[in-house]
């Protein structure tokens, strides 16, 4: 009978709503700019983002908060932030800080801008409709929200964009477009200023944070209350706007799980012995909230008792009182066994709802019988009791002091952490959340306030935050009543692959590290990258990486296997590398259009490499209709992005005033500034020439030999030449032929074709003790390596030498040879052919050509 009403009880649950759980993705990046360097502090961003981010966690979200940022922070930071909001539900930013408009383009102001200059703007200030476009790359919604509508506080007044010098406006932001699925909010309108208030935090922040809490309400209705509030705060002088195309919700504070409890239970009651314990176990709010319960279904046999008082049908009590709730059954009842049942229902502060039922079975407790079925009931009571104190100690030691290793960038990492008990009375709550990362399960995302049960634990989830590679702690409170509660604390190590460390490349925007360049990477990279891809199939990246390695390994046919895996699996950067293969002609016929699309395809979805790719194609028509506009808007993204190369490409296209730009020294300059302070080689070389010409700065050639010197450090291909160039020439350093001579085969070796055709020609100022044969053989290379076709006089000067003296340098060249080259043609293209292959087995650079 009693295993009958459960399944009928079972079937009444079924009947009930059913709630589907799902977590979904969602990524802040909360930034708050308040100590700046060159301009007077604010008192509000610090605080306000710090109270913003908790709000953020609070609602479940993966936060990335940062303070006080300059330009390269900014830059890092947003990479990380975009590698962990690839692909995700809902991307936001949230800003606190100066900001001001140019042209009606919007700019946020990092902590380091100085903003003298008319190219500043470009170098030194985040333009937020690039932070757009590349969240609407990433995610399905994009949400910006910009505490930043402060006064321009710089001097200067006249800025370049694009192509054009513009005015920069004095109050406010200028009103933004927003592609679809988009909503960008202001603290104020467009045009008008935003106030620090009184407090710690600005009005608007303050209103946020205290709004955005609001359980299951959609944003617009969020920001109507935000608007307000601020409304009230400031008098009416400063008011919130937003601009929406939001097609789907979008809930922070979404509140809709059940609170959890076993739905079925079974007790025997005795009559006539007074108020029996029920052993109802206390509900869990998941959530962190506060449970109430009613009675839905009272039992017939009895009456319900908490604290000597009767409990009716219909009366709420709370949810921490359950495991007192008693039941007494008068005397006389049950002369036979019977069964009853309890039906009640928890409810959370969200509106949430679930449902439970005791089954019970009630037997008399008169009489040496009853007496008998009492004993049992008490023994099997402290049995529960002493079970349930062995279960939570069992649970903390499951936990407290483990460290537990987990790797970075493959998603949300199961903790195993193979829990000792599924007891329905047991939970655990967040008593520490990890200062980095997200703890998830599969159906939610846990919060500061998060509890969750022990049958949940064993699929308990944590996915380190990219770019935080320090160990972070994780608190619970495992408890199985009011009563009884032991704390214990775990360590979560993030731990980086191998093969990101190995062949990780920069600005990958679903990369992990700051990564290498192509001949920075190893031997063992195959090895690690191969390992990765067995171990994380469904992570592109390894794939990508794999395919990496494999090219600085020469194994061309496999990585190009590797890559275009990668590619159909959705890495973006293996979108351009398989591009610059049919561009550079590396495994496959040279394909100019099959490039350009490739690249149009990485620029898409904001690779900074694709769109430098791009840029530059359709900047200088190659292969592709010329469009000069769209190509400079495209390398100046590359460059706001970080990207080095685009900002050298601007450089060159300032310095020449190409395809109808208007030259501009000083801005070239500001953009070979900005690749020194990424601590780009080709930027110093490019400098420092311009520190010898005196072109956009004033000639300081010491300052060029320390440029020159730096970028030789860190291989630079061209700088060896550039400062041996100084050394032939005396300029600013004493003559020293014989350290030109060293620099130029120093070029030579890196590839260099005009270092090598230098040092063939300083052979030949020797006079009557030149060695011909060493001039022939650096103007072999000079041939060989000139792929650009940039050096027409060389093949010119090889062919006036004689047969002596090339057939001895071709004899040397061929020594070094770790294969042969059949000998055919004429002795000059042998002298080509064989050079050409004596760099190639030296390890060439695939980053330089």
């Amino acid at each position: 009978m009693l295993r009958c009403c459960a399944f009928i009880a079972a079937l009444i649950l079924a009947g009930f709503t059913a709630f589907e759980a799902h977590a979904d993705r969602r990524v802040a990046f909360v930034i708050g700019n308040s100590d700046y360097r060159n301009i007077p502090a604010l008192k509000n961003p610090d605080k306000d983002a710090e109270d913003v981010s908790k709000t953020f966690r609070l609602a479940g979200f993966e936060v990335f908060v940062a303070k006080d940022l300059t330009k390269l922070q900014f830059e890092e930071q947003f990479r990380n932030y975009l590698s962990a909001a690839d692909g995700s539900d809902l991307s936001v930013v949230y800003y606190s800080g100066h900001g001001f408009q140019v042209g009606g383009e919007n700019f946020l102001i990092p902590v380091d801008a100085s903003l003298k200059k008319a190219a500043d703007i470009e170098v030194q200030a985040i333009k937020l409709n690039d932070v757009l476009e590349q969240l609407r790359s990433k995610s399905k919604i994009q949400v910006i929200i910009l505490d930043a509508c402060r006064n321009n506080p710089f001097p200067r007044k006249d800025y370049w964009l694009r192509d054009q010098l513009l005015t920069a406006g004095n109050t406010g932001l200028a009103q933004v477009r927003s592609s679809l699925n988009t909503l960008i909010a202001f603290a104020t309108e467009p045009g008008a200023v935003a106030y620090d208030g009184t407090g710690d935090l600005s009005p608007f922040s303050a209103a946020f944070s205290r709004r955005a809490l609001a359980p299951n309400q959609e944003i617009r209705t969020v920001m109507a209350a935000v608007r307000r509030d601020v409304v009230e705060a400031t008098k009416g002088v400063q008011v919130p706007w937003e601009n929406s195309s939001l097609i789907d919700e979008v809930v922070f504070m979404r509140r809709s799980n059940r609170p959890s409890l076993p739905p079925v239970l079974e007790k025997v009651v005795l009559s006539g012995v007074g108020p029996v314990d029920l052993g109802l176990p206390e509900p869990v709010d998941v959530d962190g909230g506060t449970i109430t319960v009613s009675i839905e279904r009272p039992p017939a046999l009895g009456r319900l008792m908490l604290d000597g008082k009767p409990v009716e049908a219909g009366e709420p009590i709370q949810g921490r009182d359950l495991p007192r709730l008693k039941m007494d059954v008068p005397k006389g009842v049950a002369t036979q066994d019977e069964v009853d049942m309890l039906a009640y229902a928890t409810h959370d502060n969200w509106g949430g709802q679930s449902q439970g039922i005791l089954v019970f079975r009630v037997k008399s407790g008169e009489g040496a019988a009853g007496q008998q079925v009492m004993a049992s009931l008490e023994a099997e009571q402290k049995q529960q009791v002493l079970e349930r104190g062995i279960h939570i100690t069992g649970a903390a030691e499951a936990i407290e002091n483990r460290d537990i290793d987990v790797p970075v960038g493959v998603g949300p990492v199961a903790l195993n952490l193979d829990f000792p008990t599924d007891d329905p009375a047991v939970s655990l709550k967040v008593s520490g959340y990890p200062a980095t990362g997200t703890l998830s399960l599969p159906d939610r995302t846990l919060s500061p306030e998060s509890s969750l049960v022990a049958g949940e634990v064993d699929h308990l989830r944590y996915e380190p935050q990219i770019g935080a590679g320090a160990p972070v702690t994780v608190g619970f409170e495992i408890r199985a009543d009011a009563s009884s509660s032991k704390p214990a604390t775990m360590k979560l190590s993030p731990t980086v692959d191998p093969c990101d460390t190995a062949a990780g490349e920069p600005l990958d925007l679903q990369g992990v590290v700051p990564g290498l360049l192509p001949n920075e990477i190893g031997a063992k990279a195959v090895e690690v990258c191969e390992a990765a891809v067995k171990a994380y199939p469904d992570v592109p990246r390894f794939r990508y990486e794999l395919g990496r390695a494999l090219l600085a390994a020469g194994k061309v046919e496999e990585a190009k296997t590797a890559v275009e895996e990668a590619a159909k699996k959705g890495h973006v950067r293996a979108v351009f590398e398989l591009g610059y293969m049919y561009a550079t002609g590396t495994g496959m016929a040279i394909d100019r259009t099959q490039a350009n699309a490739l690249y149009k395809a990485a620029a898409d979805k904001g690779d900074p490499y694709g769109m430098t790719s791009w840029g530059r194609a359709l900047f200088n028509g190659h292969g592709v209709k010329p469009d000069t506009a769209k190509g400079l808007d495209l390398l100046l993204k590359a460059a706001a992005m970080g990207h080095t190369y685009a900002m050298n490409d601007l450089a060159a296209i300032f310095t020449e005033g190409r395809n109808g730009v208007t030259a501009d020294a000083a801005r070239a300059v500001a953009f070979l500034e900005a690749g020194v302070q990424r601590q780009d080689m080709y930027s110093m070389n490019l400098l420092g020439r311009n520190y010898l010409s005196g072109q956009g700065v004033e000639k300081d050639p010491k300052q060029a030999q320390a440029l020159f010197q730096k970028a030789i450090e860190l291989g630079q291909p061209y700088a060896p030449a550039s400062l041996a160039r100084m050394y032939r020439d005396g300029v600013g350093v004493e003559q020293d032929l014989v350290e030109a001579q060293r620099l130029f085969e120093l070029a030579t070796a890196r590839g260099d074709q005009s270092g090598a055709y230098d040092r063939a020609a300083l052979e030949l100022q020797k006079g009557d003790s030149a060695d011909q044969a060493v001039a022939v053989r650096f103007l072999a290379f000079a041939v060989a390596l000139d792929l650009r076709k940039e050096l027409p006089d060389a093949p010119k000067v090889l062919a006036q030498f004689g047969a002596k003296p090339k057939t001895a340098a071709l004899q040397e060249l061929r020594q070094e040879l770790k294969s042969k080259v059949p000998a055919s043609g004429s002795l000059d293209a042998q002298l080509v052919k064989v050079a050409r292959r004596v760099w190639e087995e030296a390890n060439p650079r695939r980053d330089v050509f």
